[in-house]
């Protein structure tokens, strides 16, 4: 339950990413998180139609306090969407709105956020390892793009990451890998872990896994691809998602690496969880714990999947939690 004056009620909490927007309601001190929808961003001009008629639809009461996630860097008040054309001003969005108080932060800033709070049933560990208290924490998931976060241990407390880690260059472990990365070279200036490691990746992925193989790549959907590996009824496909799991290991242990993330490594985003069982066989948990001297480094830290509903709209809600009790 969130706390707080009743000044900075009710809240209005968001997660946007490049295809959904979600939105809920915190209506008074000692309330959870209520009235969750999910609608898409392609139905609405901008954030402040989409929360219009968030509000609307559910004969919600006006918001005094709101904050959200966008995926999307967030510097200054202009804010232009990467994998989408929404593009708005802050202050405009908070005047039109009738907000007091409106923080507008990174999706996966907002998703690092709401870590400490979830349940032991919200996420599912993947190989071994213990987490180390007070240790630094990482975060990833693959959707419309790459996320990249995580949390700093800093005074008794977290501070989270605002990148865009997502965007790093992508590399190979293997030969079949490097002659992936090179078909895909020849048609993205900059392969990023994001080209592949995402919707619009793993179809991009599929097509170069079909040009390697010297085959003719059906014009199939990142869903299609997904559901066709999970029936294993396309051994193209299995070939794509298991080289897919493979390489966010990779990164995954890079992150790991950088942050010196002994607190564990959290994967969110569409993707991941809907995989299930075959993440959980895949080459994911080998390659990240592949490093040579750091191999047992990567073995002891614990890596998970992230199962809860709405765990950005929890790190929203915590964001603003944080910025009442500075209030």
């Amino acid at each position: 339950m969130f706390s707080g004056s009743p000044d900075t009620f009710p809240r209005l909490v968001g997660d946007i990413g490049g295809t959904n927007a979600r939105f809920a309601l915190i209506t008074a001190p000692g309330r959870e998180i209520a009235a969750m929808r999910t609608l898409p961003c392609a139905d609405f001009a901008g954030p402040a139609e989409a929360i219009e008629h968030y509000l609307a639809e559910n004969a919600l009461p006006r918001p005094r306090w709101c904050a959200f996630g966008i995926a999307n860097p967030v510097d200054g008040d202009f804010v232009k969407m990467t994998n989408h054309d929404w593009a708005f001003s802050i202050n405009a969005l908070r005047e039109r709105l009738g907000l007091e108080h409106l923080q507008v932060i990174n999706d996966f800033t907002a998703l690092a956020m709401s870590l400490p709070a979830l349940a032991e049933a919200d996420v599912v560990q993947i190989g071994g390892g213990e987490p180390v208290a007070q240790r630094a924490i990482g975060l990833l998931g693959a959707g419309t793009g790459l996320g990249v976060s995580g949390l700093i241990p800093c005074g008794g407390d977290y501070v989270p990451l605002d990148g865009e880690g997502g965007h790093v260059t992508l590399a190979a472990s293997n030969s079949h890998e490097a002659a992936l990365i090179a078909w895909l070279a020849t048609r993205y200036p900059h392969v990023s872990a994001e080209r592949v490691l995402s919707g619009p990746g793993l179809v991009a992925l599929y097509e170069a896994e079909a040009a390697v193989a010297g085959h003719t790549a059906e014009p199939l959907s990142a869903a299609e691809i997904s559901r066709r590996a999970l029936a294993r009824s396309s051994l193209l496909c299995v070939a794509t998602v298991d080289t897919f799991c493979a390489l966010l290991g990779t990164i995954a242990a890079n992150l790991a690496l950088v942050l010196g993330a002994r607190g564990g490594i959290y994967i969110g985003g569409g993707i991941v969880p809907k995989l299930g069982a075959f993440f959980a066989r895949s080459g994911f948990r080998e390659r990240f714990e592949h490093k040579g001297r750091f191999s047992e480094y990567l073995a002891s830290i614990p890596t998970y999947v992230i199962h809860a509903p709405y765990p950005g709209l929890l790190g929203a809600a915590r964001v603003l939690e944080r910025a009442a009790g500075r209030s």
